[in-house]
């Protein structure tokens, strides 16, 4: 089936993405990498704006609340990932399965099967072995800056906010597509549209500054940007399919944490790599059995 592919595509690209995003993190403020990253992204979709026209009022004002939804979700997310390490970002970042399962069968009326809630129960078994067993006694693994454990929390807490607010905008996204008055295009258009202007509208309201210059020369933000219109217009075309669901796309997002977590050995050198595998076989073994 088309559709399983194209979110098993968007989950090897958001996993990417976060190691995209760290990378850029190195050389640019979160606000930088942001406002730069959406409106390189933004610009990329300008071509398709002749196919973005005609959406209905009540579903512009949709695509603005799922727009101010990723809008706060990213800003928590992006100021976590760069201080906490990456493979245990992505791990803990899993939590949005939870939120996002709930939702679907709660929002969009889905029924979950036998094989679905072993499966969610598997993943959920991962994220607690991840979570319980890193975060409060890996203490070494936080950045030199986060020496106190309320900080750590802290960080936890953007992250985990994030994956809910991650999970409220999937969720909107099968909504709006399974309207049938709304493509692809035109979510991505409009989507990107508003949150350039809500990034620089922050901007100019908290008067941060900004290196445009330095920002620009950052090849990393392009790359992250050039995903992201990959991964999101992937995802999109998913949704539009009506054998889709949330409650199995939901999982098979989660192949992302595999490549976080070997960005976490190779390209970081983190430590206790083997524990995160093992959490992470855990969470791939329910999303295996929930498909089947």
């Amino acid at each position: 089936m088309l559709w399983i592919w194209l979110v098993l595509l968007y989950g090897v690209i958001k996993g990417l993405r976060e190691i995209v995003k760290k990378k850029s993190m190195e050389k640019n403020s979160v606000l930088e990498v942001l406002f730069l990253y959406t409106l390189l992204s933004f610009l990329m979709v300008v071509p398709t704006a002749p196919k973005a026209m005609g959406v209905a009022p009540e579903l512009m004002v949709c695509i603005v609340i799922k727009s101010f939804v990723i809008f706060v979700a990213w800003i928590m997310g992006f100021k976590a990932l760069r201080k906490i390490p990456i493979s245990l970002y992505g791990l803990l970042d899993l939590s949005r399965v939870i939120f996002s399962t709930l939702m679907g069968v709660l929002f969009l009326r889905e029924v979950m099967h036998t094989g679905q809630v072993i499966g969610l129960l598997l993943v959920c078994t991962g994220l607690l072995m991840c979570r319980y067993g890193e975060v409060f006694s890996g203490k070494k693994e936080t950045s030199k800056k986060e020496e106190s454990g309320a900080v750590s929390v802290k960080l936890v807490f953007f992250v985990l906010c994030s994956a809910f607010l991650n999970g409220v905008s999937g969720t909107m996204d099968k909504a709006l597509m399974r309207t049938g008055e709304l493509t692809s295009t035109q979510l991505q258009f409009w989507y990107m549209l508003f949150l350039v202007l809500f990034y620089g509208g922050y901007i100019l309201m908290t008067r941060e500054k900004v290196r445009f210059v330095s920002a620009l020369k950052n090849y990393w933000i392009w790359l992250l940007s050039l995903l992201f219109v990959i991964g999101d217009r992937a995802l999109f075309i998913a949704n539009q399919s009506p054998d889709s669901r949330v409650t199995i796309m939901t999982l098979l997002k989660q192949v992302c944490c595999i490549v976080t977590i070997l960005a976490g050995k190779f390209l970081f050198r983190e430590k206790k790599i083997l524990y995160k595998l093992f959490c992470a076989a855990v969470i791939i073994t329910g999303m295996v059995i929930a498909v089947l």
